[in-house]
């Protein structure tokens, strides 16, 4: 990954929107006078791209800009400590939550007739694929799942099968327990096939999962 990227990536974040009223307004740009180019419900995730320094009270999003006091960040929720991070294997554990990752090499060879390339991209069994850029895909996730007291949840296959370059060192967990609420957070691939995804698990059920290419 280049340094810039890395940089761009230390601002970048995901959050959730908090509004009274159920929604916020994206403006069209850092000014409360600025045109309104779309809403965004309550609870729904954004992604914040790099901070703007002269406009600290807003937060880039994908379309225009939201008012920082209208957000929840991530990453001040919980934080729910490693046990082990290495190239096969992700364990967080604090209390009775507990998240175990496994990745492992993928065989291009064997699964390379579930690959298809067309003027919208390449998609593995149908869906985009994530984590490479012309590149054969050599990791992938094997499985996920987390134990949130006496409930056991696993991330479905085809939620996870056609995310590639996995970089279990650079996953975190948050845990919003108000909410019960339990975010599993991830930034994979290097350079230009760089994304990041976020798996959030609701009240002992698995709810969705985001995608996000960080530039």
């Amino acid at each position: 990954m280049t340094a810039a990227l890395s940089v761009q990536l230390s601002f970048a974040q995901f959050a959730k929107v908090t509004d009274k009223d159920g929604y916020v307004n994206v403006r069209e740009n850092a000014d409360a006078k600025s045109n309104i180019v779309g809403k965004i419900n309550s609870d729904e995730i954004v992604y914040i791209f790099e901070s703007d320094p002269v406009h600290k009270n807003w937060a880039n999003v994908s379309n225009g800009y939201i008012y920082n006091s209208k957000l929840k960040y991530i990453e001040s929720y919980q934080k729910i400590p490693p046990t082990v991070r290495d190239a096969n294997k992700a364990t967080f554990a604090s209390g009775n939550i507990k998240v175990n990752i496994v990745s492992g090499k993928f065989n291009f060879k064997e699964n390379e007739k579930d690959f298809t390339s067309t003027l919208q991209g390449d998609f593995y069994k149908g869906q985009q694929v994530w984590g490479i850029d012309g590149t054969i895909p050599k990791t992938h996730y094997i499985s996920i799942t987390a134990q949130i007291g006496d409930k056991k949840i696993q991330i479905p296959a085809e939620e996870i099968e056609n995310l590639f370059q996995i970089d279990n060192k650079s996953t975190t967990c948050y845990y919003d327990r108000e909410n019960d609420t339990l975010y599993i957070s991830m930034n994979n691939s290097e350079g230009a096939g760089s994304y990041l995804g976020l798996f959030i698990i609701e009240k002992g059920q698995y709810k969705k999962r985001v995608l996000e290419i960080p530039f």
